[in-house]
């Protein structure tokens, strides 16, 4: 699967591909996992359903040690059949109002995972449209932050990751995310 759009930030780039992100080679898939780590349906399932058993037997043990996720972090487990050696389950906010600090959180979900892929040296890491499903976060608004937060990130760190993904499962977010993304590189081009 292709990008068919590309923000090259030094040795590193941000692509915005449409598709299944379980079907995405990469070194870490991002989960739109939920605070109790147990499952769910959206993203969160098809991962489960993807990657088998092992996921949830690591989540289980994970559990036993810290009970719960907070929002805005994530913890990590290998990716068990995905086409990666991990997954990151990140806790998107519940959309309120964006008056809750939902924006800080749904930030620190791409922020914490992209430092997790940093500190295990991963090179490639794709993230999912975390909150906008059941969480109801608007997907204009996901978006900007989602593009923004990932941006500024390689911007502001030398590191080995060299290839984030954002993948959206359907065509209408996939333009949302491209209008984002090319807003972005419009108002950071170089005037003349």
């Amino acid at each position: 699967m292709s990008s068919d759009f590309v923000i090259h930030l030094g040795l590193s780039q941000l692509q915005l591909l449409k598709g299944d992100i379980t079907k995405i080679a990469v070194d870490a898939i991002v989960n739109a996992a939920n605070s109790s780590l147990a499952g769910g349906g959206g993203v969160d399932g098809a991962i489960h359903r993807a990657g088998g058993p092992q996921i949830m037997l690591e989540l289980d043990e994970i559990r036993k040690q810290i009970g719960q996720c907070e929002t805005g972090s994530a913890v990590v487990t290998s990716a068990g059949r995905l086409p990666a050696r991990y997954v990151f389950h990140a806790v998107g906010p519940r959309y309120r109002d964006g008056q809750h600090d939902e924006p800080a959180q749904l930030a620190s979900c791409y922020t914490k995972c992209l430092d997790m892929a940093a500190e295990r040296e991963l090179a490639t890491i794709s993230f999912p449209s975390i909150s906008t499903g059941i969480y109801g976060y608007p997907i204009e608004e996901a978006a900007d932050i989602a593009v923004r937060t990932v941006t500024e990130w390689l911007r502001e760190h030398t590191s080995s990751v060299r290839i984030v993904k954002l993948v959206q499962f359907s065509a209408s977010d996939h333009e949302v995310y491209q209008r984002h993304a090319q807003d972005l590189r419009a108002s950071a081009a170089p005037r003349s």
